[in-house]
């Protein structure tokens, strides 16, 4: 059987998306919307119709999953539910402390036209959603850390870019050394913000700006780096391009925890990712929970999931037997 998926958008995750359906031989990549000039866009697939999102609804009935490649701040609250009424849909959406009313939001309008949606899909919330579970469940007694890095943040990215006088910029989550060890030693610490992380910032200023007004703006930013021991480097456009165009990312998910009458028994769970590619690797993500998602629409299982609503086999192109036969 072949999955006919559509994607939404055509930014860094939506092109990784693409680059994911053409190693999988059951995806078949039907159309890329766009609120841009369609003729703007060359896609890497050829054949692929590049198309305005204002004629989405005529695609209804020839996608079976909608990949919604759009940021969390503003595009998926809105886009998600509202396409969830056309089509079986999928998308990143990572604010976590709103993923509840995100939830409702999508499982109301995917259930008023019979269809289905996923949610949050990647790697944290994602991959690293389902490790925490697992190990809660494996572990009940113990305690949870998560590790961003070392990797470039896209958010904190975009918050040095539009501070004045900044022609261009990246930052760097970096976890601490000691803290990491601390956690792989069992040693159950109790970290701050600033204990678990520091953040790394390259930047390119404007000739002329005050470099140090932009230093002390970036190091001094609520929300952002203030909780942080930050290292401001300003660079010149050749050495940003030469080493610092990439996108990688990645991190450590632990659980500590302990079994046994009186807790005498310590056992550490470890998951950990190196991404030369963040949204790549997301795309590849969506893509694999796009094909659950299919599967689950042609069974009448309807309204909106999760990562943890999901089985593993739903998302394998391999058979059972196949999947028994080598995997388990």
């Amino acid at each position: 059987m072949s999955y006919r998926i559509g994607i939404l958008g055509y930014g860094n995750l939506a092109k990784g998306c693409e680059l994911s359906i053409r190693q999988n031989p059951d995806m078949e990549l039907v159309a890329i919307f766009t609120r841009r000039d369609p003729s703007s866009i060359t896609p890497a697939t050829e054949g692929v119709a590049v198309d305005s999102v204002n004629n989405i609804e005529s695609y209804e009935g020839k996608i079976d999953v909608l990949i919604i490649c759009g940021g969390s701040a503003t595009d998926l609250p809105e886009m998600t539910p509202k396409y969830s009424k056309m089509f079986n849909c999928i998308d990143s959406f990572d604010t976590h402390a709103n993923i509840p009313v995100h939830f409702k939001n999508v499982d109301d309008a995917a259930k008023e036209t019979n269809h289905t949606s996923l949610i949050s899909a990647g790697w944290d919330p994602g991959m690293f959603s389902l490790t925490r579970l697992y190990s809660n469940c494996i572990l009940p007694e113990g305690k949870d850390y998560t590790f961003w890095g070392k990797g470039v943040s896209q958010g904190h990215s975009d918050a040095i870019r539009r501070i004045a006088g900044v022609k261009n910029g990246k930052q760097y989550t970096i976890p601490v050394p000691e803290a990491l060890d601390a956690v792989r030693s069992g040693k159950d610490p109790e970290l701050t913000t600033r204990q678990k992380h520091t953040r790394e910032c390259f930047v390119v200023a404007e000739e002329g700006a005050d470099t140090a007004l932009i230093e002390k703006t970036i190091k001094e930013m609520p929300n952002y780096f203030a909780d942080y021991d930050t290292t401001v480097h300003f660079i010149s456009e050749e050495e940003f391009m030469a080493n610092h165009a990439g996108m990688n990312h990645g991190g450590f998910v632990f659980r500590s925890g302990t079994t046994g009458k009186d807790g005498e028994n310590k056992h550490i769970i470890e998951y950990s990712l190196k991404l030369d590619s963040n949204p790549e690797f997301t795309g590849s993500v969506l893509v694999a929970y796009a094909r659950a998602i299919a599967r689950l629409a042609s069974k009448g299982d309807h309204g909106c999931k999760t990562v943890f609503d999901i089985a593993p086999a739903l998302m394998s192109p391999m058979s059972g037997d196949e999947i028994r036969a080598h995997l388990l």
